[in-house]
């Protein structure tokens, strides 16, 4: 064999398979490395979080709102519905003398604190947003009605059974006859609907899912401590009338004698009889307890919704004595009527101190 059939020969063949492989090695298309990429996308995606959970400020997490949370929230809405139409018509008619809580601009807006509250914070508890704030205060201003709405049932139906002198919207009456009209019918309403709210809120509290990182918890002692001094102040102050006779002072015209004349004034929270003395005793301990139970709430802005709830009650009782001693020539503000004005706005003050307070994150 020459050298020539050597080159043609095998080598040939071998050329030949050699070159058949290298060009079915590049006809092939290239694969991707998909297990690189996939855990690359992983880790350029981050964690998964779960769905039902959204991260916000101050590390809150906030999970699926119940059912009964919004319907604690529809609850205090209405409640605040029928409160603030409640100021407007006849409250009641004391003698034949029908008496209405609003009778000017500021009586209005007076009467308007608690029910616009409710419809803020209602409306906001039956979106879901921010749930136990919500909860915290439909909780807290349910407790309160209770007393509120025992006091309101004695004065349209059982005040006749004792005439006395009352204030009633401002005004200096004897209830020797009286006769519930739509603004008592919807007052005792919103107080009802606010019971209800607060009885939801309760169900649903261990229901709902909502935390923080703890940025309240150095402060809650000293919250705590301001807030039951204040309530020890303010059911000292609600024990006395906001607004009261003041004592005449009678000349004897032959002797020149002055006498001084006690001029009966309105009933004090406590002196009311049966209904009245109940609803008393119940406001003062839910005054007390809430005082002690909202600031140790969590998270931090449930704490906010509790101490918010007393705040705008207790202002508004100290405001409703300012406005009874403007609207009548025969009442005085008094001592526990401005204790109660400066008692919720220190409220305030603990509100906002908890609204503000924050740990700082490392």
């Amino acid at each position: 064999m020459s050298a020539r059939d050597a080159r043609t020969g095998p080598a040939r063949d071998r050329a030949v398979t050699g070159g058949r492989r290298q060009g079915a090695a590049a006809s092939r298309p290239e694969r991707a490395p998909t297990g690189n990429v996939r855990s690359a996308a992983r880790r350029d995606a981050g964690p998964a979080r779960p769905p039902a959970a959204s991260a916000a400020v101050d590390g809150l997490v906030v999970g699926t709102v119940p059912p009964l949370a919004r319907l604690a929230g529809v609850l205090l809405l209405l409640a605040g519905v029928a409160g603030a139409a409640a100021p407007f018509p006849t409250y009641l008619v004391v003698d034949g003398q029908p008496l209405s809580q609003a009778t000017g601009v500021g009586s209005a807006l007076i009467a308007l604190l608690v029910p616009l509250t409710c419809l803020a914070v209602g409306a906001g508890l039956a979106r879901g947003s921010v749930p136990k704030f919500g909860l915290a205060y439909a909780g807290v201003a349910g407790a309160l009605a209770v007393g509120q709405l025992l006091i309101e049932v004695y004065r349209g139906s059982s005040s006749t059974s004792r005439p006395g002198v009352e204030v009633l919207a401002g005004q200096r009456v004897l209830t020797s006859g009286v006769e519930v009209a739509a603004g008592w019918v919807l007052g005792l309403a919103a107080l009802g609907l606010a019971v209800l709210a607060g009885g939801c809120a309760a169900a649903a509290w261990g229901r709902t899912v909502m935390e923080d990182e703890g940025g309240l918890d150095p402060t809650r002692a000293g919250l705590a401590g301001a807030a039951v001094l204040l309530a020890v102040g303010t059911v000292l102050c609600l024990a006395l009338p906001a607004a009261d006779v003041p004592d005449r002072l009678v000349t004897d015209p032959a002797t020149g004698m002055q006498t001084v004349v006690t001029r009966e004034g309105p009933q004090a929270l406590l002196e009311r009889p049966g209904l009245a003395l109940l609803g008393g005793l119940l406001l003062a301990g839910a005054v007390v307890l809430c005082s002690v139970v909202a600031p140790s709430l969590r998270p931090r802005l449930a704490a906010v919704g509790g101490l918010l709830a007393i705040a705008v009650s207790v202002l508004d009782a100290g405001l409703l004595g300012a406005r009874d001693a403007q609207g009548s020539p025969d009442l005085r503000w008094t001592l526990p009527g401005i204790g109660l004005v400066l008692a919720g706005l220190a409220y305030v003050g603990l509100t906002a101190l908890a609204w503000r307070v924050r740990r700082e994150r490392p």
